[in-house]
């Protein structure tokens, strides 16, 4: 207790990392449990008691290291099932109503709706405001947009599509049909309900179904009831639609209570899977360096006790006695600090939750949870940061506790071991460098991840060493600068080892930021490089109600027109064994239409002919092809986003797959796999010499209802969980520089602190203010310039590596990422240099000869 009240200034900065190392930690546990236990939302079918619908996850099974493994990933489109699975439902006794669902894409004026049955209305339920249901195949109703809590009647009327009575021109399968607003009911303003047989026929797919909601009888067991509906689909053979592969079971599923909401918002199972890897990913990364600077400030602290706790080894002190001693006082410490950084976890978690919704990382329906019993996270990662601050406590006073009392007074030089153990460290990161430069995306950035972690670590091994090298490779230039130079050499020279301490966590943020930022920013980068080369159209269309039929056959006659392409977006999912693992990998594709496509798109064509990229062929980028061994007239498997698989004709190999993705697909292959096609746009060249002013309004003219862009936006597939790995960098990025800057701070004050004895003896031997002011700045140069150097040359070597096997680049990070690093490394050194000896400068003490 009296060492903790003498040292309580070395104890606050220790205070500050444990405080902060229980917040991140109890943060991030938070949003982890809460993302465990989260679920989509039930919405539509809130009021349906089950919902039958399609199996919205696909398996890939493969045999490693004897036993069988499987993999699995959710789909994020539509798995429909067969319409006689209604009369079966119907059947099944408790069961009161079942309503056959379906939704289809609905162009309204310039945005998006969708369209479905009025009798699923029931299920949500959503009332009618005003009006009646529709009768007639012409008749709709129309959300009011205000939901079940909105304003009713005539106001409610307003904020909807459209009024009662209005006759309103809406767009489904690419054609325009008239239809009479009879009813406004409180439902969300992008619905519009149809008759059910107007629905089924629009639908596309009348022999099928989205999901059936069931309502029970009164007094009817739901658990119960769901067996039974379960065991009558199995019985009459009712499995989901299309061909599945080999493996994959197409089984109906019934979904009860929180399940209802996975038939409803299909893109939320699959990002609570990417949203728990990356929040692991994040505690992870926090727990490293959390355990570096948390065990490098309780180190220091123990440092400059050094003699106090040899004085007592020296006068009889057992190694029991002065390890229990420091173990209670950093475990008093960490406590409180520990309690404090629970107490902030859980505006923190509210904070990173708010930062995933502004930053849309979240899919719509996603709803993350917190049940009560897993609000006492906190406390458990509380106790894991005493936990981490009793055993930095038992490794900082390991050497002295273990030295023989004659000798525990003698300061000992880092051993041979540490400095083995950090050679083999940095082989290892070499290693691991070297892998990621042989693998591609995910396996690529996790590789060179973990070259980064384990290079840091050895840096900090290497402490010492790489101090007294680098000071003196600094040692001349230092001395250029006078007197305060020369005593900056000096001392930088004698106390390598403490140096050491000062520019390990300056590594540290500097080559985790590094990674973490220029990781994505490469990518990025080379993506948004590739998009403006593969562009060649000169104008673009889009509707975002949809596009008409035959649109992009009549541009193309149009006079002025050299080419035209329809292009949209999706993704599909390749099965692939990793190592002898299973793996199921989700990525972007387009879907174009093949005539005259080199006119509008470059895409780098390797091998092949892109004009024979029709329904059952595809193209596959170089480096994709190389690692599936494919090339033109080969096959490859694709699973697309409804879980069908195909096999699939390679007819062309081209080499800018960073903007257009890995595969490009027939335009009707991909929507015959798409159960609610997003807005697709044509890209349109014109002829040289073309009046474009001219063209632009018959490009208006030729599509009604589109936009016509003077300026078309480059052509770049974005990879699923981009948004989110955004927000994950960020987080990252700022958890270390939070931990970087008490680490660097509390390292200098401590160092600082422990030199004025130092600092007064200089001062006594004429040094004076200035001098001495000089040599601390010149000091704390040379410790930011070594972090920052070692810190960007850990970085280049897994990044060097990463860029090139993804991205075939040097490493990019934007200039003002750059510049932050630098500067809070440098806003810190300089507070944790003067400061805390600004009172012993000023002391009076014999006149310098030179009068400072």
């Amino acid at each position: 207790m009296r060492a903790t009240r003498a040292h309580r200034k070395a104890w606050t900065a220790v205070f500050a990392a444990l405080a902060l190392t229980s917040l991140l930690l109890g943060a991030f546990g938070l949003t982890l449990v809460s993302a465990w236990s989260a679920h989509p939302r039930a919405e539509r079918y809130a009021g349906a008691d089950l919902v039958v619908a399609g199996d919205q996850n696909t398996r890939f099974s493969a045999t490693s290291l004897g036993d069988r493994e499987t993999a699995s990933a959710g789909l994020t489109e539509r798995v429909r099932i067969p319409r006689t699975a209604l009369s079966v439902v119907r059947g099944v006794p408790g069961v009161r109503t079942a309503v056959p669902d379906t939704e289809f894409p609905v162009g309204l004026a310039d945005r998006p709706a969708t369209g479905r049955p009025w009798g699923t209305a029931r299920l949500a339920p959503y009332a009618l405001r005003t009006g009646r249901a529709p009768e007639r195949a012409d008749e709709v109703v129309v959300g009011d947009g205000a939901g079940r809590g909105g304003a009713g009647g005539v106001e409610a009327d307003r904020g909807g599509v459209g009024r009662l009575g209005e006759r309103l021109t809406l767009r489904v399968g690419g054609r325009d049909a008239v239809y009479t607003v009879v009813g406004v009911a409180d439902g969300p303003r992008t619905a519009v309900w149809f008759t059910g047989a107007e629905a089924r026929r629009l639908s596309g797919h009348p022999e099928t179904l989205d999901a059936i909601g069931v309502v029970a009888e009164p007094g009817t067991d739901r658990a119960e009831l769901a067996g039974r509906v379960r065991n009558a689909l199995d019985t009459a053979g009712v499995t989901d639609i299309g061909h599945r592969a080999d493996g994959d079971p197409a089984a109906v599923r019934v979904l009860t209570g929180s399940e209802r909401g996975e038939a409803e918002f299909l893109a939320a199972p699959p990002a609570r899977g990417e949203l728990l890897a990356a929040l692991g990913s994040v505690a992870g990364a926090v727990v490293l360096v959390a355990l570096l600077v948390v065990s490098s400030t309780i180190v220091q602290a123990l440092r400059q006790r050094s003699h106090e706790l040899g004085l007592l080894r020296a006068v009889g002190a057992t190694p029991g006695q002065l390890r229990g001693a420091v173990g209670r006082e950093v475990g008093r410490v960490a406590a409180w600090a520990a309690l404090v950084g629970a107490a902030g976890a859980a505006p923190a978690y509210l904070g990173l939750r708010a930062l995933l919704a502004a930053r849309g990382a979240l899919p719509t329906g996603l709803e993350l949870t917190l049940p009560p019993l897993l609000w006492p996270a906190p406390l458990v990662t509380a106790a894991v940061t005493v936990l981490v601050a009793r055993i930095a406590a038992l490794i900082g006073c390991s050497r002295t506790a273990t030295a023989r009392p004659a000798e525990a007074l003698r300061e000992r030089a880092p051993g041979r071991a540490r400095g083995i153990t950090g050679l083999v460290l940095l082989g290892v990161g070499a290693s691991s460098a070297g892998t990621a430069a042989l693998q591609q995306g995910a396996t690529a950035a996790a590789a060179a991840g973990a070259a980064a972690v384990t290079m840091v670590i050895a840096c900090a091994v290497l402490g010492p060493w790489i101090a007294e090298g680098a000071m003196r490779l600094l040692g001349t230039p230092l001395r250029l600068f006078g007197p305060g130079g020369r005593l900056a050499a000096a001392n930088c020279a004698a106390s390598a080892h403490r140096l050491g301490a000062a520019i390990t966590p300056i590594v540290l943020v500097t080559a985790f930021a590094g990674v973490q930022l220029s990781g994505g920013a490469t990518m990025t980068h080379a993506a948004d490089a590739q998009a403006r080369q593969v562009l060649r159209a000169d104008l673009a269309v889009r509707a975002d109600g949809g596009l008409t039929a035959g649109a992009v056959e009549r541009i193309r006659e149009l006079p002025g027109v050299r080419a035209a392409t329809e292009i949209v977006p999706g993704a599909v999912l390749l099965a692939r064994s990793e190592l002898g693992s299973p793996e199921l990998e989700r990525l972007p594709v387009f879907g174009v239409t093949p005539e005259r496509l080199t006119r509008t798109l470059d895409p780098g064509v390797r091998n092949g002919d892109l004009a024979r990229l029709r329904p059952g062929a595809v193209a596959i980028g170089a480096d994709r092809a190389d690692s599936l061994g494919a090339r033109p007239g080969s096959t490859v498997t694709l699973r697309f986003g409804d879980g069908q698989e195909a096999r699939l004709r390679v007819v062309a190999t081209y080499e800018r797959s960073i903007a257009l993705g890995d595969f490009l697909l027939s335009r009707d292959e991909l929507l015959r796999h798409t159960s609610m096609p997003g807005a697709g746009r044509i890209l349109v060249a014109a002829e040289p010499g073309a009046d474009r002013k001219a063209l632009t309004k018959a490009l208006a003219r030729a599509v009604p209802g589109a936009r016509v862009e003077r300026d078309p936006a480059p052509v770049r597939g974005e990879a699923t969980g981009e948004a989110l790995a955004e927000v994950v960098s960020v987080a990252v990025v700022a958890a270390i520089g939070a931990f970087t800057v008490i680490a660097v701070l509390s390292t200098l004050v401590l160092i600082a602190t422990g030199r004025r004895p130092e600092l007064r003896l200089l001062r006594l031997a004429g040094a004076g203010r200035r001098q001495l002011r000089r040599m601390l700045r010149l000091e704390a140069a040379a410790t930011v310039v070594t972090g920052l150097v070692v810190g960007a040359a850990v970085a280049s070597v897994p990044l060097l590596a990463f860029s090139a096997a993804t991205a075939g680049t040097l490493p990019y990070l934007p200039p003002v990422q750059a510049a932050a690093i630098v500067t809070v490394v440098v806003a810190t050194a300089a507070a944790g240099s003067l400061p805390p000896v600004r009172g012993t400068l000023r002391g009076r003490y014999v006149p310098s000869p030179s009068g400072d």
